[in-house]
């Protein structure tokens, strides 16, 4: 998969594209879905897939107060837009001066000037061009005066819920992740770099790697069952987000402990993908009774979550 990052860099058109646009935070089934249909699209044409995705997200711009914190911050979409297979991502820097194109000079200077596209693929709800003044419609009507052909893609449905990168974070934000899985076709991943901590695992007799804490979205706080990535090789583990109520620290910390693993990591990066919440984080009231319960959220994770690993 090619990645073109900036409008400016795209100098030519693409190859009879066939086109799908939206920030695809999450890169979730819906969007998936929608991905698979331009792939099919363009091979129809003997053309190239290609999705054009905004960095950074709009509202970071137009109003940074509002911003969600991501399900996946770039390299992350990337990542998981390539899995699917596309052809190419364009990568249009997101400005003030990019935000106050109107639908038509969009359609007009973008989709048809400069990308060439064939047809577009875009989601029941797609919005573009200034204040989001443009719909479906209007995308309709504007790409028609170039002879772009427009198809729209339904909203999907999984267990009596659209799947949205909205509804994905709520669900994610309550610890929900079984349930976020499910709509994201995945178990949702969190990146961190390994980074030193209080070392306090290593004293327990339970090491635990510390990942450096980004923009990104974090489950509630608890305890997790969790797949561990390293290198493309994978662990069982378990994960706790909060603040270690026990040793009372002052700040919100994400510490992984993996199953039969004994390296030292400092400054590698581990993907973290959250399996299952196990419970909430407890206050106790003696170290002795914080190694007991974290040995027995191990077992009960091999017998509950890891059995058929």
């Amino acid at each position: 998969m090619e990645i073109i990052k900036g409008i400016e860099n795209l100098k030519e058109p693409f190859r009879n594209p066939v086109v799908t646009l939206g920030n695809f935070d999450g890169v979730h089934l819906g969007h998936q879905r929608i991905f698979k249909k331009v792939k099919e699209e363009a091979r129809k044409i003997g053309g190239e897939s290609v999705v054009i995705t905004f960095e950074p997200h709009p509202l970071k711009i137009l109003s940074p107060d509002q911003c969600p914190p991501l399900l996946t911050p770039f390299k992350k979409k990337m990542m998981f837009i390539e899995e699917t297979g596309v052809d190419k991502v364009l990568c249009i820097q997101f400005t003030m001066a990019f935000a106050w194109l109107s639908p038509p000079e969009f359609v007009k200077s973008i989709l048809a000037g400069k990308v060439g596209a064939k047809k577009i693929l875009v989601g029941y709800n797609y919005r573009f061009g200034k204040e989001k003044s443009g719909d479906v419609d209007s995308l309709k009507e504007n790409c028609a005066r170039f002879g772009i052909e427009v198809e729209v893609v339904e909203a999907l449905i999984v267990d009596d819920a659209i799947v949205s990168s909205s509804k994905i974070r709520d669900l994610i934000g309550n610890g929900e992740v079984e349930k976020a899985s499910k709509l994201m076709g995945r178990d949702y991943p969190v990146i961190g770099r390994v980074i030193e901590g209080a070392k306090r695992g290593h004293t327990l007799g339970i090491p635990t790697a510390n990942l450096e804490m980004t923009e990104e979205l974090y489950p509630k706080p608890g305890v997790y069952a969790v797949r561990v990535n390293l290198h493309g090789q994978g662990f069982n583990g378990l994960a706790n987000i909060g603040f270690n109520p026990t040793f009372n620290a002052n700040a919100v910390s994400l510490e992984v402990h993996i199953l039969n693993f004994d390296r030292e990591i400092y400054g590698e990066d581990l993907q973290v993908c959250f399996t299952k919440r196990i419970r909430d984080e407890i206050r106790f009231t003696s170290i002795e009774m914080l190694i007991e319960q974290i040995r027995k959220d191990i077992e009960w994770a091999k017998t509950n979550v890891f059995r058929n690993q």
